[in-house]
């Protein structure tokens, strides 16, 4: 499960394009907290922790408690904007939640277990064709990562959905229980080798 995050912020009495980049001269990033049904709360907050938090690769799964700026306020990051050159972010997008609150996430999956796959052991490759699952989940119980095993997998094999075992409550969203996350192919030396045993095989079998 990842762990709860916490943020100090400001609150933004001033808005605006000028505002905004006043504050970014400071080394603050604005942001907003909205949902709920409450109304928007324009806050800053300070960018070298932001940095250090989007560095973690999961921050925007990670509940964040935002402090500082009236009462403690449990959110979920939903957007950050980072400037298309230096990369630093410029804004970030909040949504309050409950502490039970059911939440979508894209959970990151790991594949574990290479060494005690016989196709990789072959040569062959594993072709990742989705890096993270969309879930809908317990607030409480998010999970960091996702970790499928590639244990007893052949040159061939594939990886589906309906065979990995997902957290207790989670439910995946916009994927079908049949789509594949991942197959192992055999590398262009291995097809060429195979290829070249299967036609000696047609070639006896013609010559017979």
């Amino acid at each position: 499960m990842s762990d709860v995050l916490t943020l100090s912020a400001e609150a933004r009495e001033r808005a605006g394009k000028g505002a905004s980049r006043y504050l970014r001269r400071e080394g603050r990033v604005p942001a907003v907290i909205y949902g709920e049904k409450k109304e928007p709360l324009a806050i800053s907050v300070n960018e070298r922790e932001l940095v250090k938090m989007l560095g973690t690769g999961h921050f925007m799964n990670t509940v964040v408690m935002i402090e500082g700026a009236g009462e403690a306020t449990r959110t979920l990051p939903k957007d950050v904007q980072f400037h298309p050159v230096t990369d630093r972010p410029l804004h970030v997008d909040f949504l309050r939640i409950d502490e039970h609150a059911s939440v979508h996430v894209n959970v990151p999956i790991v594949f574990a277990d290479e060494e005690e796959s016989p196709g990789i052991k072959r040569g062959g490759v594993l072709s990742i064709i989705h890096h993270e699952l969309e879930l809908v989940v317990d607030a409480a119980n998010i999970p960091s990562e996702i970790t499928v095993s590639l244990k007893g997998l052949e040159v061939g094999a594939s990886l589906h959905l309906s065979q990995i075992t997902l957290p207790a409550g989670a439910k995946a969203v916009s994927h079908e229980e049949d789509e594949t996350l991942a197959t192992i192919v055999a590398p262009s030396a291995l097809k060429s080798q195979e290829g070249d045993v299967q036609t000696e095989v047609v070639g006896e079998g013609e010559g017979a």
